[in-house]
């Protein structure tokens, strides 16, 4: 398997066509080509890149999942031949939960089959959508997130809490009203409901897509208990925005995970794609970059 390092010393590097005739040297969007381009052909599957540069210090411009995409998404399914099921390598802190509704109608209604592959980090939205998936693949260095909607950074539980603790304090020491009008004078007015509807959402859509997809075969009677359970550790306040799930935490949860290391010919696609699409990040501008195996390219620079 190529490493990072492997991939890195392609770059600027001779290359020649089947008959030996010299080609332009290899550039960062021919190496990120050429390794999605030989996942799809070994896996006989379509495959869409999503990746984000959010780890790069200082990249800040449309790193989250947000309705933009969409046009992305549409780039890189024109032309595919849909039967052939979708590969999604996600890389992703997250984002709009509503606009990743959106990807995921649009992504099912185009393929019947829709394997998630998270080679790195698929953070809260990311960790919605990977639940969105017929088939998720986690390797050991893999990890998901809390999918507890934030608001400026801050957890929902926690704002809700703040709201439940004033009501039961003034209940019990109505002299504490001109604190709680301080403390809760941060927030727009009917906010408290908004926070309350953002958890209930984050929250259908997971169970809904977990029964649909990734559970549809599963017809025992424990079917709905388990999917309740799942979504209520995915969708809590976990101490920390930002806790990493890996592999193992993700199985104990009751998710139906594909380990990438039991295909050694896909651990191998994987992590080279995944190279090379950090490479691109590490060495330009690129803040976001949606690509296919059929080459087309959608990508946002800072």
């Amino acid at each position: 398997m190529p490493s990072w390092g492997k991939l890195l010393d392609e770059l600027g590097q001779p290359q020649y066509d089947n008959a030996g005739n010299a080609l332009p040297p290899l550039t960062i969007d021919g190496l990120r080509r050429k390794y999605i381009e030989k996942m799809s052909t070994q896996t006989g599957r379509n495959v869409i890149a999503y990746y984000s540069g959010w780890l790069k210090p200082g990249r800040n411009l449309n790193i989250d999942i947000n309705d933009s995409d969409m046009t992305g998404f549409m780039q890189a399914i024109h032309g595919m031949d849909c039967t052939k099921g979708l590969d999604l390598i996600l890389h992703t802190p997250g984002g709009n939960p509503t606009a990743t509704e959106g990807i995921v109608k649009y992504l099912h209604n185009k393929f019947d089959n829709v394997r998630v592959i998270v080679p790195q980090m698929a953070m809260s939205a990311g960790t919605m959508l990977a639940c969105a998936a017929n088939e998720l693949v986690l390797g050991k260095h893999s990890c998901l997130g809390p999918f507890d909607p934030q608001f400026g950074g801050v957890p929902a539980y926690n704002i809700m809490q703040e709201f439940q603790e004033a009501k039961s304090n003034l209940d019990a020491n109505p002299q504490s009203k001109t604190y709680w009008e301080i403390q809760l004078s941060r927030y727009p007015a009917a906010f408290f409901y908004t926070v309350l509807d953002s958890i209930s959402l984050s929250e259908s859509l997971v169970t809904e897509w977990l029964d649909k997809y990734m559970f549809a075969s599963d017809k025992s009677k424990g079917k709905t208990k388990k999917i309740k359970q799942i979504v209520l550790q995915l969708n809590s306040n976990n101490k920390s925005h930002s806790r990493h799930f890996d592999v193992e935490f993700c199985k104990n949860l009751g998710l139906p995970i594909t380990e990438l290391e039991a295909n050694q010919d896909l651990q191998e696609s994987v992590l080279s794609v995944h190279h090379a699409f950090v490479i691109t990040i590490d060495q330009s501008p690129v803040t976001k970059i949606i690509q296919s195996s059929t080459g087309a390219t959608y990508l946002t620079r800072q």
